[in-house]
């Protein structure tokens, strides 16, 4: 792709994540999805026709030489196969989290595209929304003073009640640590730093779900197959310590998401899925002071496609990413990112079998600041 040209992204998996992404296109410069494709074809023609794209086989689609960049929407089980067919092909990749479900093979796929100078990006890009730009603003004015401590947490009932056909989520390489907990993890990296060490436990609520979701599996069971509640100690490089727990076995609660607690203040923050929300700042204990995101890039509530309660701006990293081409960097929201990321979901797994600490062999830096000004521009005009 030449420096001046707009990335041509297709786009393989078009179920329903597929639809943020294809809407939320044509709102970036630099990038624009022009196909899609799926094992279920059915499934590439319906989103085809929803947004004037052309439908593909997925082998046509990666061995299409007007495709530059893969988007990988597949199930998390199916992320390393295709992402290394896409590199394979000569093309650069941006995949929905987890960046792979073993630390093996994403470290395979960073070290693939690394060695065909292409690039690979994954979600969650959502630290790169209002909010996370934000928090990432008032630490690094040092506003809370030296991080020491801290809390987040992920508490829900799980996917069968929404999702008609949610197994996938409670298989191995699955669950609350792979599925959400990328979107923790990845705001703590860039708020704090890297990670060093992880101890947790974990256990099932349930042996076997009942899927009450309308659909084709309604009222059906299903074995759980990983964890469905996990309850971690990470300790940040850094030298902060947070509490991090994931569950999908809990019907209500009253935690915030993330609270980080430093020598001169404290931060609380919003859902980490989403891109805006408000950042909240006391200083030395006094009241709270409210940052609303409403009238920043990647803040606002009223964003067309929205939810109610959510910002939605999928497609930022993959906007960012075809700057960072056009620039000759790596994307803010990296495949090394995630490789890290991916290491400490790991460790945490296997911290909770092996009823022992983990460390964190791999390292990453803190994305680079997203400021304000650079992030409107990768709008369009």
């Amino acid at each position: 792709m030449q420096s001046d040209m707009i990335l041509r992204v297709g786009v393989v998996g078009s179920g329903n994540i597929s639809a943020a992404y294809m809407r939320n296109s044509a709102l970036f410069s630099g990038a624009v999805i022009t196909a899609c494709s799926d094992l279920v074809q059915e499934n590439a023609r319906r989103r085809a026709e929803e947004f004037g794209l052309r439908a593909m086989s997925v082998d046509a689609l990666l061995s299409d030489p007007e495709i530059d960049l893969v988007l990988n929407l597949t199930v998390p089980a199916a992320h390393f196969d295709v992402s290394l067919s896409a590199l394979s092909a000569g093309k650069h990749v941006f995949t929905e989290k987890p960046l792979a479900t073993t630390f093996g093979d994403g470290k395979r796929l960073v070290e693939e595209a690394e060695k065909r100078n292409l690039l690979i990006g994954s979600a969650p890009d959502t630290f790169l929304g209002a909010a996370g730009r934000r928090a990432r603003a008032l630490i690094d004015e040092g506003m809370i003073g030296r991080p020491v401590a801290g809390t987040a947490f992920m508490l829900g009932r799980g996917m069968e009640h929404w999702h008609q056909a949610p197994q996938f989520y409670y298989q191995r390489g699955a669950g609350p640590m792979f599925d959400m907990g990328p979107y923790y993890l990845t705001m703590l990296v860039n708020l704090l730093g890297p990670i060093a060490r992880v101890q947790a436990v974990a256990t099932k609520g349930q042996e076997e779900r009942l899927i009450s979701a309308e659909g084709p599996f309604k009222n059906t069971r299903f074995p759980v197959e990983t964890p469905t509640t996990l309850l971690t100690l990470l300790e940040f490089r850094s030298g902060a310590v947070v509490t991090f727990g994931a569950s999908w076995d809990v019907f209500r609660h009253s935690n915030h998401p993330i609270e980080l607690h430093g020598t001169a203040g404290s931060l609380r923050l919003p859902d980490p899925d989403t891109f805006g929300g408000t950042v909240s700042l006391s200083r030395m204990g006094e009241d709270w002071i409210d940052f609303p995101s409403d009238s920043e890039p990647f803040g606002a509530i009223n964003f067309p496609f929205a939810t109610p309660r959510k910002a939605n701006y999928r497609f930022l990293g993959i906007a960012e990413l075809a700057d960072a081409l056009r620039e000759g960097r790596q994307p803010r929201a990296s495949g090394r990112l995630a490789l890290h990321v991916l290491d400490a979901m790991e460790g945490i797994l296997t911290s909770s079998e092996q009823r022992a600490s983990v460390g964190i062999e791999s390292m990453v830096e803190r994305p680079e600041f997203l400021v304000t000004e650079y992030a409107a521009a990768l709008c369009r005009p």
